[in-house]
């Protein structure tokens, strides 16, 4: 098939989909394309799958809070059943998105995309030339320097698991790391994570951070510090890990390995050279339009973009939304990064969103810090939730909030509060104003401010 589209979208997830609907809707002629099932990864692989398993996980972990304190701790999870309910969310994705796609008239095309001119695209025998293209194509796992990098299971595989198995170490500090390990933990597994710099989740705050590595450890988790893999050997049934730290061997021996140690854009199977698309490891090197900086007719969004976005689904759906409205208009838009809530869900949930306190003092703001250790407050003794703190960033000469950042099992909605108020710059006197419904988590803002 030879055809001539207005826009050709590669990645049918969030950076995609909203730009291909908008375009259609507008009178384009439309092509998505996608090398797996449609729907992108956060409805197959990522966001809707895990915060399913985690949902699970919570009630395990409330109960045994409670235990002693009026309700038996008794309660287990049965990982197929669980898994087989995970599915019934996840496997109906791709055939209800396709048929969107289709109702709304956009051609659709599986496949591996590569482009062989500046305007031209091949998937498998289908030749497409674009007026215009977006890439949306997401992330996939970093390659790892590691001997035996090939036993390594992706967070993509672990989210699939008919059986759990009773150990599982984990390759890297981060999200998928320590969310997969909160998981796996209530469901009775054995769990080490290895980390080879000296803190995980570097991008949170230090304090808060420490608070959840306590939790971890008392349910169970085993963290390895600066300690960088070398090596995973199989043997037999399991897989030995070898890890350095400082002079120092680790050996560690578990029945899975996964890879929880980042993720960089999935680009480098596109042949953007052929269209002259400049890229690197960060992404496609676009302008404050989302416009490739060497190829016009190109567009990016989400993971595949090399923005001061953060890699998450909202930002991926207002990005295509961006790139549509420039698309149709002419650039006029750009993206803002100012307001980006972003959540670890562990349990209990680490949450962010602003400045840092170390971001805050290098711009020169004069901040005060409020922070508090919240477990003896009403809303988390009542649950007897032992772990939560707040640390709220407040400037000192506008009133304003400049970065929130919490830990407890509310974390993930009470952060949407914060990111509203930075959002539409409400000073602190303003949000003491606010009558909030009593008890509940919101109703604890004023006394963090």
């Amino acid at each position: 098939m030879e055809k001539i589209f207005d826009l050709i979208v590669i990645g049918t997830g969030s950076g995609g989909s909203a730009a291909a609907m908008k375009c259609k809707k507008a009178g384009w002629e439309v092509a998505i394309i996608d090398s797996r099932p449609f729907g992108g990864t956060c409805a197959l692989r990522g966001c809707d799958p895990k915060k399913l398993l985690v949902g699970a996980a919570d009630m395990i972990e409330s109960t045994r809070r409670m235990e002693g304190k009026g309700i038996p701790s008794t309660v287990t999870i049965d990982w197929p059943e669980l898994m087989a309910f995970k599915r019934t969310f996840t496997e109906p994705v791709p055939e209800s998105r396709e048929k969107g796609f289709g109702k709304a008239g956009i051609h659709t095309f599986h496949g591996q995309a590569s482009f062989v001119s500046e305007d031209t695209i091949q998937i498998g025998e289908d030749v497409l030339t674009g007026k215009n293209f977006l890439i949306a194509s997401g992330a996939k796992p970093v390659s790892l320097p590691i001997t035996g990098s090939e036993y390594l299971v992706l967070s993509d595989e672990f989210l699939e698991l008919d059986e759990l198995p009773a150990r599982l170490i984990f390759v890297g500090g981060g999200y998928v790391s320590f969310e997969f390990a909160h998981i796996a933990a209530r469901a009775g597994v054995e769990v080490h994570i290895v980390q080879r710099g000296e803190r995980p989740l570097e991008n949170f705050e230090p304090e808060l951070v420490d608070v959840l590595m306590e939790k971890s450890k008392a349910i169970g988790i085993h963290i390895h510090l600066n300690s960088e893999v070398k090596s995973v050997e199989k043997k037999s049934d399991s897989f030995i890990v070898t890890a350095m730290t400082g002079d120092e061997s680790l050996e560690l021996e578990g029945d899975l390995v996964i890879h929880g140690a980042g993720r960089i854009p999935a680009i480098d199977d596109i042949q953007l050279e052929k269209a002259n698309v400049e890229w690197s490891k960060g992404g496609i090197a676009v302008n404050e339009y989302l416009q490739s900086v060497s190829n016009s007719r190109v567009y990016a969004a989400g993971d595949a973009a090399a923005t001061a976005g953060l890699p998450l689904t909202p930002i991926a759906s207002m990005e295509s939304h961006v790139v549509a409205s420039n698309l149709l208009k002419g650039n006029h838009r750009s993206p803002s990064y100012k307001v980006m809530p972003t959540v670890v869900f562990t349990l209990p949930k680490l949450a962010s969103v602003g400045l840092s306190e170390d971001e805050a003092r290098k711009k020169g703001h004069n901040i005060r810090v409020n922070k508090f250790d919240t477990s003896d407050w009403y809303t988390y003794k009542r649950t007897n939730e032992q772990y939560a703190m707040a640390k709220i960033l407040i400037d000192e000469d506008s009133d304003l909030i400049l970065g929130a950042h919490l830990i407890s099992e509310e974390a993930d909605e009470l952060i949407n509060h914060f990111a509203t108020a930075i959002q539409f710059k409400l000073t602190t006197n303003d949000l003491k104003q606010m009558i909030y419904a009593y008890p509940t988590a919101a109703s604890d803002l004023a006394y963090m401010i």
